[in-house]
């Protein structure tokens, strides 16, 4: 598709739903068991209802912010998504070079097709590097010289994975890496050609990602504070809901908590992360950055979380259903329409900055 005719990123899911045979759209949109958590993170959002104010000149709104010392053009960037290469070749390049033309944060997986120094080299910029604690620490530390090494700015540690989620989608499409070979798969890739022979034959027939199955289920807290230790940079952990584990992520030394629940893609009726938000902002938000993701979709959505408390809002799916429907030009497109959306938010609102919005801009509905 041609991705300037999308109009929001709905549009581009569609596009993907389109190109993307139904085990690789599957892996992308899919929540773990019943979808309780994947359901609840947009009831949530669709909940909270703004409340605006009029006859405020709006003309010099600017939605630039700072994190980390660092100056951002939006307060939202794409999150870390593993394997995003299933959608299409190179993808994890693709949303680099988006996320830094846009002038926004990009997290690169661990369980990326593309290696860090690639990323890096032809993107031209060392992307924010997300891992998990590994079973033998010299592994976790490798991990940790090479995102130093790059020159990584921001490590984050994922926390909400002792073990996989129940996606139960997965099996149900046969979906594995390296994909088997199936008499669905076959008709499934027959259809989609495109998908076929750019991204299977050229990316993932025989490849493994390594270490995509061993298990995360040894992490505790003096992990983190060991990693404090041996990290220099900015360190954030990802996964946190309750505010007892953010306030053990200040004690530990994070410099930032992320609120996820995976996409609802982890732990089944889990809150929705948005949900989870205010109390950890409340909590920590004055000493820690409070990042948040899982169900958001629009600009209004980005909009919501920085008034509830948080500083920087990312998107998994939604950047990967613009990698997805057009490569490069589809994640450059979908982070336009966010930026867009934002910036017209924040003029009906009666913000000229994110910094004017406040709880006192949304409330949350019964209904």
């Amino acid at each position: 598709m041609n991705p300037a005719h999308a109009l929001n990123l709905h549009e581009l899911r569609d596009a993907a739903l389109r190109r993307l045979p139904r085990v690789a759209f599957g892996y992308l949109e899919g929540g773990a068991e019943d979808h309780l958590t994947y359901n609840a993170n947009r009831q949530a959002l669709d909940r909270i209802r703004f409340v605006p104010r009029t006859l405020v000149d709006v003309s010099r709104r600017s939605q630039d912010v700072t994190v980390f010392g660092r100056h951002w053009a939006s307060p939202f960037g794409i999150a870390p998504t593993g394997a995003a290469g299933i959608y299409c070749r190179g993808a994890e390049i693709a949303l680099a070079r988006g996320a830094r033309d846009a002038n926004v944060p990009f997290v690169l997986s661990t369980h990326s097709f593309v290696p860090l120094a690639t990323v890096c080299r032809e993107a031209g910029a060392a992307p924010w590097f997300q891992m998990y604690i590994q079973p033998r620490r010299t592994d976790t530390e490798t991990l940790v010289c090479e995102a130093r090494d790059a020159g990584c700015e921001v490590l984050v540690l994922t926390v909400d994975a002792a073990t996989g989620g129940n996606r139960e989608y997965n099996y149900r499409n046969g979906f594995s890496i390296p994909v088997r070979i199936t008499r669905r798969t076959v008709l499934d890739g027959l259809r989609h050609p495109r998908w076929l022979f750019d991204v299977y034959c050229r990316t993932l027939r025989g490849r493994r990602l390594i270490e995509w199955t061993v298990p995360h289920d040894r992490g505790t807290w003096s992990d983190l504070g060991w990693l404090r230790r041996v990290w220099p940079r900015k360190l954030v952990v990802k996964g946190v809901l309750t505010v007892e584990d953010a306030r053990l992520a200040e004690a530990y030394g994070a410099d930032g908590v992320w609120v996820s629940n995976h996409g609802g893609r982890q732990l089944d009726g889990a809150p929705a992360s948005i949900e989870a938000l205010p109390p950890i902002a409340d909590a920590v938000g004055r000493r820690l950055t409070i990042m948040v993701d899982s169900g958001f979709r629009r600009g209004t959505d980005v909009v919501k979380a920085l008034a509830l408390g948080a500083d920087m809002v990312f998107f998994g799916r939604g950047a990967l259903y613009g990698a997805a429907a057009a490569g490069e030009a589809g994640v450059r497109r979908a982070l336009d329409l966010l930026r867009i959306e934002v910036d017209r938010t924040l003029a009906l609102l009666g913000c000229n900055a994110v910094a004017e919005l406040t709880r006192g801009h949304v409330r949350v509905s019964s209904a």
